[in-house]
């Protein structure tokens, strides 16, 4: 490497709908200990101040749960993110739930505003709500959003309260550059499910998603190959893994919203390790181990620490 690697640990999990993920990295760093192979003592790793003590109380926003929060979450994410990517050529964020990694991909724009972002949505869901269109008001459900500064009017269905619409808009204009990301420069692999409104945005904007049929229906390495001509305009690239977009049967039930028929192990590997050597991927983050709701032990830890020592392993050959 260049320069160095460096780890970012957030454990926020304000903004999901089950308790637990905040344990995810602590439940990361036990199967690395069981390994004996002291992954996390290689490199420094830097902390984002949470707001999960806001669990302890009911929320005042139906349509954006916790938005005051999370707010401030992403603001305190993007500090982190930009100042050790402005320091080192590849980052490791390791995240409680998904609906802080808006402040992830805000943090990346301000360390490097030039650079034209392309943005890899690995995970069960689209997360292209907004307060006007969720069904549930978990925000876990809005990252991409915010970074397409997108509130999806058209699809509308829901009157947030105004104070949510002003954190949701602090949210999208976290770093004070908005959009972070352009659609064509947003690709999606193993979506399974979508609510409408996310439909709806994703055709409007043109936006794909390769589904689990289409990996194994054209295979692994084409898919990639078409992937690495659609980011060729990028300066950059952050990968995001959700880890319930690998089958629950393959891996387990420790994620916030499992959903059956996802990818296998084996390709959720093929996929880190390709894009690790990525000479453009700066950043891979990781998110949704949720330990309380494995019913195997720790087995979605373990298997999520097995694709972190892959991808670092990888990072340290990049050239």
């Amino acid at each position: 490497m260049g320069k160095s690697i460096a780890y970012i640990i957030n454990d926020s999990e304000i903004s999901a709908g089950t308790r637990g993920a905040s344990l995810g990295p602590g439940a990361l760093r036990v199967a690395d200990d069981n390994a004996g192979n002291f992954l996390f003592s290689k490199y420094p790793i830097h902390y984002v101040v949470t707001m999960n003590h806001m669990l302890d109380q009911p929320t005042k926003y139906q349509w954006g749960k916790r938005a005051d929060g999370l707010a401030t979450v992403y603001k305190n994410v993007a500090e982190v993110v930009s100042r050790e990517r402005k320091k080192n050529d590849f980052i490791v964020v390791i995240a409680g739930d998904h609906g802080s990694a808006g402040g992830t991909i805000a943090g990346l724009k301000v360390a490097n505003p030039k650079n034209r972002l392309g943005v890899l949505w690995v995970d069960a869901h689209g997360d292209l709500h907004t307060p006007y269109t969720t069904p549930t008001g978990n925000m876990h459900g809005m990252p991409l959003a915010t970074a397409l500064n997108e509130d999806n009017l058209e699809s509308k269905i829901n009157d947030p309260h105004p104070d949510t619409i002003k954190f949701w808009n602090e949210m999208k204009n976290t770093g004070g550059i908005t959009p972070k990301i352009n659609a064509e420069d947003l690709g999606f692999i193993g979506l399974r499910d979508l609510e409408t409104p996310e439909v709806e945005l994703m055709e409007r904007l043109g936006i794909k998603n390769i589904s689990v049929y289409e990996l194994r229906e054209v295979g692994v390495r084409p898919i990639l190959q078409r992937l690495d001509e659609k980011y060729a305009d990028c300066d950059e690239i952050y990968l995001s893994f959700d880890v319930d977009s690998m089958d629950p049967k393959l891996t387990s039930h420790g994620t916030g919203t499992p959903v059956p028929h996802g990818i296998s192990i084996e390709e959720a590997g093929i996929i880190l390790r390709h894009f690790a050597k990525h000479p453009k991927v700066k950043c891979i983050e990781f998110v949704e181990i949720n330990p309380c709701l494995d019913e195997k032990t720790n087995r979605m830890a373990e298997v999520a620490y097995g694709l972190i020592t892959e991808v670092i392993h990888v990072a340290e050959r990049k050239a």
